[in-house]
């Protein structure tokens, strides 16, 4: 480790002072890109994130797996620098370059020092990955491989097999039901041409929402959002995804040589801007949300030893993300396992929680709302979250008094709404039928 790499990591072991009323402040850039950023000089630490709506549900028809493709050749050779020399360069200043990947969107992180000379050598790396990627042909061929081998792979694991099988049925033919890796038929297909035309459409500066956490003035920040959005193409934001309707009731039993049944139930749930979202984050803790104070573990595990573990959660998209109720059980007592979690959340759809679960759900929300955001990572993952989903910039500020509002009549006419317990998709994948 470099000098200045274990100056990072020593400093980023330090606490933060609570971070109450964190000021937003938000504007675009003359290119037209979204900016939002905290300024603070706790640590001489700068975090970036850059996203774009660039996600696996962006994936044009026959060429599923070219937004993930095109965002894993990003840093893979940029501006005339190898992908080596990109690793050298970060590792000379100390800074750290990331990414994240998921349905909706695609994102690039930089964590630097804030001095002059580090930030500057770090930004010139950021830059080049952003607005210059070189997508070597050699190196999309090499990563087209290393891709398709690992999607080959996450073929021998039934919980991998579950989810795929679950997203299909759940979205048929909305971009959602597209897996995050792509399909190997159509990967193997993909040109260069292909990755610039996307990368061109995609990621450019209309679409672009930069969110920075640290510390820099405000001048810093315009000028650094400038720059990263400077030379990135003009191309017209990309429209809005279409709505996912309601799933019809789907019983998918898939074969699988595993000792265990994987088993997924659920249901077309909320969008990240849902009114609903609080009750049904809220209400979700009671029902399989809380670990071991949920329902389900209740039921499931701890009254009838049918599994390790029980689960339930919204995902919260752009567009309707999915409601999911899991669990894995021992192949001959699948049945069993299924109807008392079946039967767990019908009751809870139509009573609710109690007056006691309610009041030891938002206690534990609450109460641990501090440790997400004691940090600067942390709190540039929720500028990143406020910055795409155009979230209030109050979210942060006003999160505990909505969690706090939350009543019981409210959970139960939100998953009223959003839950029909005769209308739900399962999947449920191992043992021969």
């Amino acid at each position: 480790m470099t000098i200045k790499a274990f100056c990072v990591a020593l400093l980023l072991s330090l606490p933060l002072s609570a971070q109450a009323a964190l000021a937003l402040q938000h504007w675009k850039t003359p290119q037209g890109a979204r900016v939002i950023f905290v300024e603070s000089h706790e640590l001489p630490i700068l975090d970036i994130a850059v996203d774009f709506p660039a996600g696996s549900a962006r994936d044009p028809a026959g060429q599923a797996g070219l937004a993930q493709l095109t965002h894993i050749l990003l840093d893979q050779g940029a501006g005339g620098l190898s992908d080596t020399a990109i690793a050298h360069r970060l590792a000379d200043v100390g800074a750290e370059l990331g990414g994240s990947f998921d349905r909706d969107r695609a994102g690039v992180t930089l964590r630097t020092l804030a001095s002059a000379a580090e930030k500057n050598a770090a930004l010139d790396i950021l830059t080049r990955v952003l607005q210059q990627p070189d997508f070597p042909q050699a190196v999309i061929k090499r990563e087209k491989q290393r891709l398709i081998a690992s999607i080959r792979e996450a073929e021998a694991d039934p919980g991998t097999v579950a989810d795929k099988a679950f997203y299909r049925a759940l979205y048929g033919t909305h971009p959602y039901a597209h897996d995050e890796a792509g399909d190997p038929a159509a990967i193997e297909r993909l040109t260069r041409q292909d990755l610039q035309g996307f990368y061109r459409t995609h990621y450019s500066a209309p679409n672009a929402v930069i969110s920075l956490m640290g510390d820099i003035s405000r001048t810093e920040a315009e000028a650094i959002a400038a720059r990263l959005a400077g030379g990135l193409s003009r191309a017209a934001a990309v429209p809005a995804l279409p709505k996912p309707g309601p799933a019809p009731a789907t019983d998918k039993r898939i074969a699988f040589p595993s000792t265990q049944s994987h088993v997924l139930v659920g249901a077309v749930g909320m969008a990240r801007n849902d009114p609903d979202f609080f009750p049904l984050f809220v209400g979700n803790y009671v029902l399989g949300g809380g670990g071991f104070d949920s329902r389900l573990m209740h039921e499931v595990r701890d009254k009838r030893g049918y599994a390790y573990s029980a689960y339930s959660y919204f995902l919260p998209m752009m567009e309707a993300g999915p409601f999911q109720l899991g669990l894995q059980t021992k192949l001959a007592q699948t049945d069993d396992a299924l109807k008392v979690a079946q039967a767990t959340l019908r009751q809870f759809i139509a009573e609710g929680p109690s007056e006691a679960e309610l009041k030891q759900a938002k206690d534990n929300l609450t109460g641990g709302f501090p440790l997400r955001i004691d940090s600067n990572r942390k709190i540039l993952e929720y500028l990143s979250l406020i910055g795409f989903y155009n979230l209030p910039l109050d979210y942060l500020d006003t999160w505990v008094d909505k969690v706090d509002a939350v009543d019981v009549a409210a959970v139960k006419q939100a998953f009223a709404r959003r839950i029909d317990p005769d209308k739900l998709v399962t999947v449920v994948v191992g043992g021969a039928r």
